[in-house]
């Protein structure tokens, strides 16, 4: 597990006014309907309006999140499932959606959260989807790093 060391309660962020979109692939649907869940609370929490689009998977997600945050999004959360298998699938897929964020991030400078599970089995994924008996909840995570991002930049552009 990665979280040795993560923060053991998020900061209270106000971020009234903030446009944030979520964006999710639908593979692995349980795992992902908890990341999705999670990232809601700390939306609504924070008082940002958000909205939630689906694309069919992670290799999906970039594009669509560079969409939205041309079209006015303040951050994005990019949600989705990547299991390994018995073929270079997995690094292709892992790579294209890491390196397209990340490139999306730079593009447009604006922050994209990043909940893009990369793992090993399925029981890695339920372990961190912020479910019942979950040690982790990485959609809540990916929305507070967006959450903060946008808020950092807002002030050092102002």
């Amino acid at each position: 597990m990665a979280g040795s060391g993560a923060p053991t309660e998020f900061e209270k962020i106000d971020a009234t006014g903030l446009r944030v979109v979520v964006v999710a692939g639908t593979w692995h649907d349980v795992i992902t309907d908890g990341l999705i869940a999670g990232a809601r609370r700390v939306l609504e929490e924070s008082g940002a309006r958000h909205s939630l689009v689906r694309v069919p998977g992670s290799f999906e997600l970039p594009v669509v999140a560079k969409a939205a945050l041309e079209a006015g999004a303040d951050a994005v959360v990019a949600l989705g499932v990547i299991i390994r298998g018995g073929t270079p699938h997995f690094e292709y897929v892992s790579s294209a959606a890491t390196d397209g964020l990340t490139r999306v991030a730079l593009d447009t400078g604006k922050p994209v959260g990043f909940g893009v599970l990369t793992l090993d089995d399925e029981q890695q994924g339920l372990d961190r989807a912020g479910l019942p008996g979950s040690q982790e909840d990485k959609g809540a995570e990916a929305a507070h790093a967006a959450l903060a991002t946008a808020l950092t930049l807002r002030a050092l552009r102002s």
